[in-house]
């Protein structure tokens, strides 16, 4: 058998291994193949699976991170369970126990709750936790009706916590955002001196995340001017899609991107080397502004990665409740020998202490927050526009004081 052939069936067998069959439920990049890269964190006590999630190639890391606990392995934020990512969970679970929690620590945020059903069924055994007031859109149905084992689910802070004696749970929220409630527990553990966090706090670096090795296609689209260039893979043009990618991801609608006419994008596309799928035929409804770059700095870390509040997350759930999300944080200082922080989404671990906390927190109480020119601008417009309609509440913790 010749090497050729030799590669091609590896190939293929690494992409039945990835194949996500249940993508049509929440159709997001890269929809049915999920390439997974498996890391060890914290030697022999934190690792974590991480793949794309996004729409229209904006598209950034997700996270699983998983924790050893007294008698086998904690599972925290869920992930298509792909035969890539058990094939490396089945191994772990061989040198240090059995999958015995699998936790959702959010209450909003479909992508990480639409894989627990298949992740639960994987590990039949494992006691699963949720955060209170889960809701789904657009029906909001039982948690038995979407796939989670109604007998051995459990709901964080009203049934306890997993592991207690070695994890300290610190809520955020809740909050009421209209449709349900925006609520995660953020996890400390203390034998790892690791904070673990869904979406509260990101850490964004320059350098495009290890998934772009594996498939450089989302920022390689974004690195272009106009559509009828083609997707050119060089470092230069890597690293000028992942900060266009994170405007995206950060604001929706950057500031300095405009949207050309239909006749200009349409002039620019379908040209030779682009017809195909993978570059979207040539068509590029982004025009670029020539001082764009200056409007991620304040975003992207230059030598390390910059810890934030996501600012979809400060402009869309949290703009009137800066005192909730400051008293979280003060809650969390008092993890005195915290060493990292690790997030579902972008860069992880991310060096992180006790006086890392107090800086940011100093920083939001002086800052505007939740701003409504520049970047924010859209954010701005899109949630005026939701409260004037009445999906979102003008006091968002109102409903939880009454």
């Amino acid at each position: 058998m010749s090497i050729a052939s030799n590669k091609t069936k590896k190939s293929e067998a690494n992409r039945n291994n990835q194949i996500w069959s249940w993508w049509p439920l929440f159709p997001l990049y890269p929809y049915g193949r999920k390439r997974t890269i498996f890391k060890e964190i914290v030697a022999n006590q934190i690792w974590s699976f991480e793949q794309l999630q996004g729409i229209y190639y904006v598209a950034v890391p997700i996270r699983l991170i998983v924790a050893k606990i007294p008698g086998g392995l904690m599972l925290y934020n869920p992930l298509p369970p792909t035969k890539e990512l058990l094939k490396d969970l089945i191994e772990l679970q061989e040198k240090h126990g059995p999958v015995t929690d699998i936790v959702l620590p959010t209450a909003s945020g479909l992508e990480h709750k639409i894989s627990l059903p298949s992740l639960a069924r994987s590990f039949s055994k494992a006691t699963i936790w949720v955060c209170p007031g889960q809701w789904s859109f657009p029906l909001n149905l039982p948690l038995s009706w979407i796939g989670i084992p109604r007998r051995r689910t459990k709901v964080l802070s009203q049934d306890g916590f997993p592991h207690p004696d070695i994890c300290k749970w610190t809520s955020l929220g809740p909050i009421d955002i209209g449709l349900g409630r925006f609520q995660e527990f953020s996890c400390y553990h203390k034998r790892s001196k690791s904070l673990f966090v869904t979406d509260a706090l990101v850490g964004i670096e320059s350098k495009p995340p290890d998934l772009f090795e594996l498939d450089p296609t989302p920022i390689l689209f974004h690195s272009r001017e106009i559509g009828c260039q083609t997707l050119e893979d060089t470092k230069e043009a890597r690293f000028r899609g992942w900060k266009r990618l994170v405007l995206f991801a950060s604001f929706l609608k950057p500031y300095k991107v405009s949207i050309p006419s239909v006749f200009e994008v349409l002039k620019n596309s379908f040209k030779p080397g682009l017809r195909n799928f993978k570059s979207h035929f040539g068509i590029y409804p982004f025009s670029w502004e020539k001082d764009w770059e200056d409007s991620s700095r304040d975003l992207i870390g230059s030598t390390k990665p910059l810890v934030q509040v996501a600012p979809v997350l400060e402009r869309l759930v949290f703009p009137r409740s800066k005192e909730t999300f400051l008293n979280w944080l003060s809650k969390i200082s008092q993890h005195r020998d915290m060493k990292r922080l690790i997030s579902s989404h972008y860069s992880a671990p991310v060096t992180f202490s006790k006086n890392d906390v107090n800086q940011l927190r100093k920083s939001i109480s002086k800052k505007n927050w939740a701003p409504n020119s520049g970047n924010w601008a859209f954010l701005d417009w899109v949630d005026k526009k939701l409260v004037k309609l009445g999906v979102v509440p003008k006091d968002p913790l109102k409903s939880f004081r009454d």
